[in-house]
């Protein structure tokens, strides 16, 4: 049976702004020796195989070598404590790739599965603040960049990049950023951020 997802996403990582793996499609190498992200996904409305997953919130956390085609990507993910085990196992094989889609693309970067973890989320995506609370492991709040010369006016944007959320990307930077969970740990608070809207199908 498919399955659609549509709603918000953001992520943080440990790479300076912006992050260089992300505009490059995964052949420039991170700025630090190591890239470690989050990316945070709020699902507005989504049935996977007759399941609705509606309201349900879910993030990815990795740990890649510094050039991420290299491969040997180590990711695990984090599903809302408020999903259902049929929800959360639905969530968990689309977010694993298990169900092709966007993430299913990056299986063969893949060398280590970190693991399903459920854990509370409180997610807020207002405007050009983006923030998230997954449990104890995780605490991010990031904005999207503005210019000093137009502070009402439109973030600047990354387009046709090859990420998984959207192949276009409002810049942004890490407010606050703590996160430990599943093996990966990184503080990206003042480092490289996305966001968008996202709508993936298989």
């Amino acid at each position: 049976m498919a399955w659609r997802l549509d709603g918000t996403y953001f992520e943080n990582c440990s790479c300076e702004v912006a992050c260089p793996c992300t505009v490059g499609d995964f052949a420039v190498p991170a700025t630090y020796d190591r890239c470690r992200f989050l990316l945070a996904f709020h699902i507005d409305s989504g049935q996977i195989e007759g399941v609705d997953v509606s309201g349900v919130g879910v993030a990815v956390v990795g740990d890649t070598p510094q050039v991420m085609l290299d491969g040997k990507w180590r990711v695990g993910v984090l599903i809302d404590a408020a999903a259902s085990q049929e929800q959360a196992d639905k969530i968990g094989a689309v977010f694993s790739g298990q169900l092709g889609g966007p993430m299913g693309a990056l299986g063969p970067l893949v060398g280590e599965l970190l693991g399903m973890e459920r854990a509370p989320f409180d997610y807020a995506d207002e405007g050009r603040q983006h923030r998230v609370k997954i449990g104890d492991a995780v605490e991010l709040e990031v904005e999207d960049i503005v210019s000093p010369l137009e502070p009402d006016g439109p973030s600047p944007r990354i387009t046709s990049v090859h990420h998984p959320a959207n192949s276009t990307l409002t810049i942004a930077r890490g407010v606050s950023s703590k996160v430990k969970a599943l093996g990966v740990e990184f503080s990206g608070e003042g480092k490289s951020a996305f966001s968008a809207p996202f709508s993936w199908s298989g």
